[in-house]
Formats: C-alpha cells, structure tokens, sequence
C-alpha cells in the first residue's frame, strides 16, 4: 500500500512540476540569480517589425550576452499564424494568459521588462528605435539601478 500511495504522489509531483510554465520557470531563474525578465509579445510569422526585432536586437550577439551573462531572461510569448508554424497547446494556452495579464491591448511587437515579481520595469510598444547595443544598454542601466 505504501509502495502504491508512493507511486502515485510521484507521478502527481512530476505532472505538477512539468506544467509549470515558462514564465514560472523565468520567475523562478531570475529571483535565484537576481535577473530581470523580458517579455516579447510577437507575430513570427506575419509581423515586420516583429521579425526585425528579433533579426536586429533578440538575434545579436549583443543581446544573447544579456542572457549568458544573467542579466535577463528571455521569453517570447510568439502568435503565429501559417498552419505550418502553429505551436504546441499548451504554448498557446500560456502565450494567450501573459497576453491576458501583460498585452490586453494586443500589440506586436511589445516588449516588455519585468522584475522577478512581475512587475513591470519598462515597456516598448513597436520597434525600438535603438540598436541592439542601446538596447541591451538600456536594460543593463534599469538592471544596474534595481540593485
């Protein structure tokens, strides 16, 4: 019988830990490491400045040291809309419920900076303006005054 209870609680705590969710997980990252979340919210597949954004910025060395250097961490809540690059889900479910609670107004792109709480530091609505340098410039300056 103990064997059977032991089984079964194991299998609860291992559905229970694998639908935790990318955000939770990024919650959790940036609390233990002291990094700030960022948050895009974008069309991969239909939105130009969305697909620059992450050419021009997310895709740059430059950007990437952000993440390697546990400054950020980074999320990408993506709405496509070919058929043949539709996500999984359970990816849909959390990408609809952070547009939900952060993009009730459905802009794309629209980035957002985040504490660890959640709470939001900084936003850009459309394409930044700054390069991929400014940018992660910036981030690290809001990072840099959190402490």
């Amino acid at each position: 019988m103990k064997t059977l209870f032991s089984a079964i609680l194991m299998v609860v705590f291992a559905i229970g830990i694998h639908a935790q969710s990318r955000f939770e997980n990024a919650q959790k990252i940036a609390s233990e490491k002291k990094e700030l979340i960022l948050l895009n919210f974008s069309g991969s597949d239909w939105c130009i400045p969305c697909i620059k954004l992450h050419k021009n910025i997310i895709e740059t060395d430059e950007f990437k040291k952000l993440e390697t250097e546990n400054v950020v961490v980074y999320i990408n809540a993506d709405f496509p809309r070919n058929k043949k690059n539709q996500l999984p889900p359970e990816l849909k479910k959390e990408n609809a419920s952070l547009a939900d609670q952060y993009n009730q107004k459905g802009l794309f792109p629209y980035t957002l900076l985040l504490n660890s709480e959640g709470k939001v530091l900084k936003s850009w609505e459309g394409l930044p303006s700054e390069n991929a340098l400014a940018f992660s410039k910036e981030i690290r300056d809001i990072k840099g005054n959190q402490k």
